[in-house]
């Protein structure tokens, strides 16, 4: 019963409301032109859920707008650590800095403390550029959290801000002090669906975690939308599950992400699809993906 009535909400929320459900008061295109250079624009990729293809959406999206042109950065921000192996390959072995280091830093006073950009890390690719991970981040979560260092991830990325012109920012599958902190520092939301029951009874509870968060710490917050992950078009069940997100009203990004056995050998050779096989039909799809999004929001 307390699904229906999360269902029923959200939809009728956004079928009465339209997109400012979803995005901040005003036009899109006011939003993105605010925040095209001003600041670098910045999106988490959540789903408390595991497995949905968080940082692979994150790393892939991540590494076509540094090929366009853009420089960018990807926070990495779950301790698993799996966005920092896919852009860095064998360089996770010889960081000397991570976002572990950076966290700890604000739990303890020092003289000279390291400047933000020194936990930024350079990848292979040209002009695309990561906060790294490390597993001691599950470590230090309770700490930061009793000391309420909630936006500290927002205060750095602002002094970062004239550095990129995006971020996009991976998350745990888990609504926990992190996804908070990233969910706090960022412009717009995506949400991973990968196309079962399971995944769409989550995206209810998960959306009010998203407007909760909105509400008490950060207003400028947008939903921009589901990115429907490891679709199989010729299956019937993942056809009905998206459809009924349609219907229901809920904001559904086009194109869907194609199952394919190459994503696991982009993980494998540290390389984003762009870079592996440009002309794969799953690197066109991330690629009309993310110019959905820079149509939409300007960056």
């Amino acid at each position: 019963m307390r699904r229906i009535t999360l269902e029923s909400g959200f939809a009728g929320a956004w079928r009465a409301g339209g997109a400012g459900f979803w995005q901040n008061a005003g036009p899109a295109s006011s939003r993105a032109h605010m925040t095209t250079g001003e600041k670098a624009m910045r999106r988490v990729v959540f789903n408390q859920k595991g497995g949905v293809g968080k940082s692979t959406i994150t790393c892939n999206l991540a590494a076509i707008a540094a090929a366009q042109g853009k420089r960018t950065l990807v926070v990495d921000l779950d301790p698993q650590g799996n966005s920092t192996q896919y852009l860095l390959g064998a360089g996770v072995d010889v960081l000397d800095a991570t976002l572990a280091d950076f966290f700890d830093q604000t739990l303890n006073f020092k003289l000279n403390p390291r400047g933000t950009k020194d936990f930024v890390v350079a990848t292979p690719f040209e002009r695309l550029h990561v906060m790294p991970s490390h597993p001691q981040l599950e470590e230090l979560q309770s700490k930061l959290e009793s000391r309420y260092k909630i936006y500290k991830l927002r205060d750095a990325l602002e002094e970062l801000a004239k550095d990129f012109d995006c971020v996009f920012i991976d998350t745990p599958p888990a609504l926990n002090f992190f996804t908070r902190s990233a969910l706090i520092a960022a412009d717009a939301c995506l949400i991973p669906f990968d196309c079962d029951e399971f995944s769409r009874k989550a995206l209810y509870s998960l959306l009010a975690n998203v407007e909760e968060i909105k509400a008490d710490h950060n207003r400028a917050l947008e939903v921009e939308g589901i990115v429907v992950n490891q679709f199989q078009p010729r299956a019937s069940l993942p056809q009905k599950v998206v459809q009924e997100l349609i219907d229901e009203g809920l904001p559904v990004l086009q194109p869907y992400l194609s199952a394919s056995i190459r994503i696991k050998e982009s993980h494998e050779q540290a390389k984003p699809m762009i870079h592996l096989d440009p002309k794969h039909k799953l690197s066109q799809e991330f690629v009309a993906l993310h110019d959905t999004l820079a149509r939409k929001y300007g960056t």
